[in-house]
């Protein structure tokens, strides 16, 4: 189990990016959360097996249809099994 923080910025916030980023990693077998951040990005913590964060990073670069992704920035974290589920949080978990 690996767990991992991704900050992701460009026009990814008002384009369903949050909703879409739930979806994304639910099918990837990942827990964890989703928010929106002070400064326009989209900021995430998930955990699961490598090959789904991996695969799960492939996707943030692109986002939903709307969204315009400049940079993806992974941050592999400690700890895991912090979560049940997937969801939006409204600001950042503790």
């Amino acid at each position: 189990m690996t767990r991992a923080r991704f900050v992701v910025s460009g026009r990814v916030q008002g384009v369903n990016f949050r909703a879409a980023a739930v979806r994304e990693a639910t099918a990837h077998g990942l827990t964890g959360r989703v928010w929106n951040t002070d400064d326009d990005a989209v900021e995430l913590v998930a955990e699961g097996d490598a090959d789904g964060l991996a695969s799960f990073e492939r996707w943030l670069a692109r986002g939903p249809s709307l969204a315009r992704v400049e940079r993806v920035v992974r941050t592999d974290l400690g700890g895991a099994d912090r979560y049940d589920d997937f969801s939006v949080a409204y600001g950042a978990p503790e």
